[in-house]
């Protein structure tokens, strides 16, 4: 990468943890980001700590979109909001993060000097990739907003790397670990072999969003006794207890590229079936989490409990978009997951906006731009990051080397939220 694109840290910064480490939230999500991007940071020449820290910084505007969509379709599921107007909102919200966090995590590189050489690069990449965030994820949908303004920022940043480079004499020198290694030039079929997966993964997820069956192929059942069982005295209507299967739904679009990777790389059937296997025995205590939360949410909204605090909440009055962001804050801290934060608390930020006469799908959305916030200084996202380099015991240190970051841009998302809630409520679908 040295030689290829930058020797600078901060443009490898923007470059892997910012570029880079969308594309990951927005095909895998739940702590890959995290893992693969620090791991390549200490591998470029930062200390293990300070590759931590960036990468938990970086992992932020791509999370509400993250893991092909699935924090918005789950804050739709539960709130019964449209998912597209949702989709649309966190799309008026979160571009204003994107564009200034790759400048931002030069500030944290390497201070004002790091900002003064590599602005550039950082406004490039924040301008493409909150550009094109803003406009799949408001004339598309939350599926592949991740993945194309990954791919999108990455072209445009190494294209502009490649002419500006050229006629910059404040380059720093590569680091010594790495200097024989930069004059390697990267053998084209390596580079397209290394690529291959996150490209076919990207074609197909987009594909699948924009080819898609009607509705998915989904079949909706209504629950026997639970089905308009509960009557809201807030909305004064009876809460739907609608199932929905979706055999063609995203998670269907996943298999379907794993199976292409598979065999664009001509591995055998044993060995797929054995990581098969591996990877389903991996995923059963996070499958087990996400159950629990799902189950959770659905208790606390047909319980009235979700009604009752949204209710309660709404005494903090005009201030309440504000509020509306630490609370998303909040529930990622404590779950780890923004997906998680908008079964938590998704139900409770639209009773708070009907006691307000807010806009629910404005509340309903900034709990899910204000939760990608919190998920830097979760516990189990910090215990990925440590474990990739090392620094298992550490966790306390890295959390406070992030705390107040995360404090400032939930703070951010809040004040976004205000200004959209009373100076340009047009702005909410």
């Amino acid at each position: 990468m040295q030689r290829h694109a930058s020797q600078d840290a901060c443009v490898q910064a923007i470059l892997v943890a910012f570029c880079f480490g969308a594309l990951l939230e927005g095909s895998a999500g739940f702590g890959t980001p995290i893992a693969v991007t620090a791991f390549l940071l200490v591998g470029l020449g930062l200390t293990a700590r300070k590759a931590v820290v960036i990468a938990l910084l970086a992992n932020t505007a791509p999370v509400a979109f993250g893991a092909l969509g699935i924090p918005i379709v789950a804050l739709a599921g539960v709130t019964g909001l449209d998912v597209g107007k949702l989709s649309a909102m966190v799309g008026r919200q979160l571009p204003f993060l994107s564009m200034f966090l790759p400048a931002y995590l030069t500030l944290v590189v390497a201070g004002r000097s790091g900002l003064r050489r590599s602005w550039p690069a950082a406004l490039v990449a924040g301008l493409s990739f909150g550009s094109v965030q803003f406009v799949v994820s408001n004339y598309w949908g939350p599926y592949a907003t991740d993945i194309l303004s990954s791919l999108v920022s990455i072209v445009v940043l190494v294209a502009f790397l490649q002419v500006w480079k050229r006629g910059r004499d404040d380059e720093p020198a590569p680091s010594p670990a790495f200097a024989s290694a930069g004059d390697e030039r990267l053998l084209s079929g390596a580079a397209l072999s290394a690529w291959a997966p996150w490209a076919i993964l990207a074609a197909v997820m987009v594909a699948w969003s924009f080819f898609k069956l009607p509705l998915n192929g989904q079949v909706a059942m209504a629950v026997p006794m639970l089905h308009n069982g509960v009557f809201i005295t807030l909305y004064q209507k009876s809460y739907a207890a609608i199932f929905t299967f979706q055999p063609m739904g995203t998670g269907t679009g996943v298999l379907a590229a794993t199976i292409l990777v598979a065999l664009c790389f001509r591995i055998r059937p044993g060995s797929f079936a054995k990581e098969g296997g591996r990877t389903l025995r991996q995923l059963r205590l996070p499958g087990l989490t996400v159950l629990l939360i799902v189950g959770l949410a659905y208790l606390y909204n047909y319980s009235g409990m979700a009604y009752t605090l949204g209710a309660a909440v709404a005494h903090v009055g005009w201030a309440f978009p504000m509020v509306s962001s630490y609370l998303g804050w909040m529930a990622c801290f404590l779950s780890g997951s923004d997906t998680a934060a908008n079964l938590l608390f998704g139900n409770l930020q639209v009773a708070a906006a009907h006691q307000l006469h807010l806009n629910p799908v404005l509340l309903a959305a900034t709990n899910s731009s204000g939760a990608v916030a919190g998920k830097m200084i979760s516990p189990q996202n910090i215990a990925v990051g440590v474990t990739t380099v090392g620094l298992i015991g550490q966790e306390g240190k890295v959390l406070h080397s992030t705390f107040w970051h995360s404090v400032l841009f939930a703070g951010f998302v809040g004040l976004v939220a205000l200004v959209q809630a009373y100076l340009l409520p047009g702005l909410a679908p």
